[in-house]
This record gives structure tokens, sequence and C-alpha cells, in this order.
């Protein structure tokens, strides 16, 4: 409708296109900069007090507490499935004759006309 009611050219066409393809390009580069900014801010652990930096202490966890910990993971993780292999298997079956999915119970009858 918008077509029949302005007469495009090929310069005008071609201007929008490459209009079009900039601003998603800069828009893309322009993403890639905020995210490596969130990165940045996240990745540091340090906090400012006054003008020292202080960083901030790693909690210590000692190889016994690893292991319990990769331990109860395991123990988790067989708990939830039984003996599965994680092999995903895709059968075509022919499906057989439903009435679930039969269309004709779906349509009204028509009355016995005498």
């Amino acid at each position: 409708m918008i077509m029949q009611a302005v007469s495009w050219g090929w310069s005008e066409i071609l201007w929008v296109s490459l209009i079009g393809f900039a601003l998603v390009f800069v828009l893309l580069i322009a993403l890639i900069f905020i995210m490596k900014a969130f990165g940045a801010c996240f990745r540091t652990r340090t906090a400012t007090i006054g003008k020292k930096q202080v960083v901030a202490p790693q909690p210590m966890i000692s190889q016994e507490e690893i292991a319990a910990i990769a331990t109860a993971l395991k123990i988790y993780r067989s708990a939830l499935h039984d003996r599965e292999s994680e092999v995903v298997t895709i059968l075509s079956i022919k499906r057989a004759y439903s009435p679930w999915n039969s269309k004709i119970h779906g349509l009204t009858q028509l009355p016995d006309r005498k």
C-alpha cells in the first residue's frame, strides 16, 4: 500500500538499504563494546576505600570439602535418573488410527430427513 503511494526509484531503494545495513553493523559493534564494559565491571573483585584498593578475600576451601562436594554432586546426578545412556534416539513410528485424531468425530452429523 505504501509502495503504491510513493514511487521509489532505484537510488532511494539503494540508500535505504545501505543505511539499514550500516545501522545494523554500528549497533552490533556498540553492543560488543557494551558487553565488554559489563564484563570488565564484573570481572574485577576489588573494592576501593578512599585511595586505597583492597582486594576482596577469596574463601579457602580444603581438598576434603572439594571432594565431598564432588561426591555429593555425583550421587545427586545419579539419583535423578535410572541407568540411561545419554543418547537420543529418534524413531519414526507410523501412526495408527486413533479416535482422538480423527476428524470425522468433530463434524456435526446431519439430521435424518424424511
